[in-house]
């Protein structure tokens, strides 16, 4: 099967993990949140120890141009999934998602 790849908006790092917190390079932990009292698609995205870094942009306001919302990716992965930091903004990072 081949691979394809996801590119997501991770959303409000600057409230979760503040300034500086995320780097290009780092892999980090999609988790959906079955129990977000604000929207029943989201997907936490934390680091390998558990800290919350943000979550992926479920809104057409925060889902960057050509990235996927936390609806489209939440059919591509069972509970978890990793992806890749790619480029990171003040309030913002983009991430690679990888899907067989």
């Amino acid at each position: 099967m081949e691979e394809k790849l996801y590119y997501l908006t991770i959303a409000g790092i600057d409230r979760y993990a503040g300034p500086g917190a995320l780097r290009p390079g780092m892999r980090l932990i999609m988790k959906k949140e079955h129990t977000n009292p604000y929207d029943d698609e989201a997907i936490r995205i934390c680091g390998p120890e558990g800290t919350l870094y943000g979550y992926a942009a479920n809104s057409v306001h925060s889902v960057c141009r050509g990235t996927h919302s936390a609806g489209y990716l939440q059919h591509l992965f069972e509970e978890t999934a990793e992806c890749i930091v790619k480029f990171v903004s003040e309030d913002f990072a983009i991430a690679l998602m990888k899907s067989e």
